[in-house]
This record gives structure tokens, sequence and C-alpha cells, in this order.
């Protein structure tokens, strides 16, 4: 992320040394944590966006237990902490609070992980998404309730192992027939923006949440965000998973506008599903001397499915 030869205009947030610093050193986040990296890089994008004119809501998960350990925090801009499930409810509060104050240049920021977004907080999020609420909500993927144990959410990867889809001879992991994606239920409200972002791409990130901040009405920013523990890999090879993740196809970068789909990030050199799969313990029991082959098919065709629907390669 240094950029020393790109030039300021091309250069990330990140790799300023006078960067906000939106979310500081003192949390206690996992060594590699995904969402660490992926928080501290929406919200100083976005706060560097809007000259600091920023207040953040944040739903009950790993992102507020780590950063923020009473009496004191880690964050350096005004933040509040909600319940698990009403973090957009909260965050339309502060937007009409800011309103009736008189200050519309204020933006608000909502984030949470998948668990409240996909799973607890849905009718909130659905009803903010429906009234277009003028709140940026961030989601941060990191495909379980890694908080309580490791259980499966909505947003688990079909059989990956969590603490309760433990596979067995008889059982290959997370049903495949379960769960959504929420960024294509956000684009089904119309909002004016969603997009897919990902710490493997911060040039990336940074510039979809720098555009969604600007927006008026509501918006929403998917970000796939690794967990070393809940995964199981080395707590240095994040941005590695992340990456692997975009390159086979299985995490999609795209943008949408009013509902429609309207651009994304091509693959620049296509993986098979299976270097991404055999990095992480938790697909360990697709492999060996058990290994099931119709599972790796079927996440494979997931892959292609997502390359051809959002036009990852061309000629695929």
């Amino acid at each position: 992320m240094t950029n020393l030869t790109l030039g300021k205009s091309a250069a990330t947030v990140q790799s300023n040394c006078d960067r906000p610093n939106t979310l500081t050193s003192g949390h206690r986040a996992c060594q590699g944590c995904g969402e660490a990296l992926a928080a501290r890089c929406v919200v100083d994008a976005a706060y560097n966006a809007v000259d600091g004119k920023i207040i953040v809501v944040n739903a009950t998960g790993c992102l507020e237990v780590f950063s923020c350990s009473y009496p004191e925090n880690s964050w350096n801009v005004p933040w509040l902490h909600s319940l698990f499930g009403n973090a957009p409810a909260v965050a339309t509060g502060v937007a009409a609070a800011m309103r009736r104050e008189g200050k519309d240049d204020v933006r608000v920021i909502a984030q949470g992980g998948d668990g409240s977004t996909f799973d607890i907080g849905m009718g909130c999020l659905s009803g903010m998404f429906d009234r277009n609420d003028d709140v940026l909500y961030v989601c941060y993927d990191n495909q379980a309730y890694m908080n309580t144990g490791v259980q499966r959410s909505g947003a688990t990867t079909p059989f990956a192992r969590t603490a309760t889809t433990l596979p067995n001879k008889n059982y290959m992991g997370s049903d495949p027939q379960t769960g959504k994606f929420v960024p294509e239920i956000a684009m089904a409200h119309r909002i004016p923006y969603v997009a897919t972002a990902s710490v493997g791409n911060i040039p990336d990130l940074e510039k979809k949440v720098a555009k969604a901040i600007k927006i008026r009405g509501a918006k929403y920013v998917h970000v796939h965000s690794p967990c070393p523990l809940g995964w199981g890999y080395p707590t240095s090879e994040t941005i590695k998973l992340a990456r692997l993740a975009i390159q086979c196809g299985m995490f999609p970068l795209f943008e949408a506008e009013n509902g429609k789909f309207v651009s994304s990030t091509p693959i620049e050199e296509l993986i098979p599903v299976e270097e991404y799969l055999k990095a992480q313990r938790r697909f360990a029991h697709l492999f060996g001397k058990n290994a099931s082959l119709d599972a790796i098919e079927l996440l494979r065709q997931t892959a292609n499915k997502n390359i051809e629907k959002y036009k990852l390669r061309e000629g695929f």
C-alpha cells in the first residue's frame, strides 16, 4: 500500500503517513484480523472524502467488542454502539437529528458484521433501504459469528466447517441450500448505490467508499473480511486469502446503482477454486482420503456463475 510510483492522485489513503487513523491502535482484534483492517480503511476513506464530517454507528459484534473496552475505545471519530440488530435504525435516527440541527453536511455510517447484517438486523436494514434513509451501511463479511464462537451465519460459504456445521461422514458442512447474498437484496430495494469490496483490493475499496459517502440516500457497501481464527489460516495471510477469493471468482467485486448492475472489477489472473479452498482449514474435509468432488464442483460452479453474471472475465 505504499504506492510510491503511483503519484498522489492514485495513492491510497492508507499509504499516507498523515492518514486519519479513525480506528487507531490499542484495540484487541486478533492478529491478522481482516475486519480491523477493513474498518480502518473504510472509515478513513469516508473521513478523507468528507473532511472528517462523519458519525459512525456500530452494531454489536467483533468490531464493537475489540474496539471499545469501557471506559476507553479506539475510535477517533464520533462513534455509537447499538444493539446487535438495530444499527440501521439508530443510524437513521442520527441522520434525522443532523438534519433537524441543520447539519446536512455531516454524513452517517452504520456498520456491522455478517451476523448483524444478514440475520439479526435484516428487518432494520430492509427498512432503512425501503425508506431510502441517508445512511451508508457497511457490512464486514467474515462469513460466520466469529465473536461468539464461529457459528454459522447467513453468509457462511457452502460446505464450510463452523462450530454449528461440523462435518462428518454423512455431512459435508454448511448446507448449500441455505444462506443469502445481501448485496443483491440491497439491489432489489433499488437504493442509489450498492458495491462489494475487499481488503484484497484496498484502492478499489477506498474508491467505492469515497463515492458512496457523497451520495444522498441509502447506500450499501459489502466488504469481504477474512478471519484467521474462524477460517483457519496463518495470521500473516489475510490479504492473500482475500485476493484468492477474488481471483477464483468466489467473491465478485462490482457496483450497482438504483438496482441495476453498472460495473465490475475484472479478474486479471483466474485461479482454480481449489487454490482458495485448500488455503483454509474450514474446507480441509473436502480434500484428502474423504474428498468430496461433488462439493468442490458445486463451489466451482458458484465461482463460474459469479464470473459470468458480474462480467469478471472477457469471453468467459
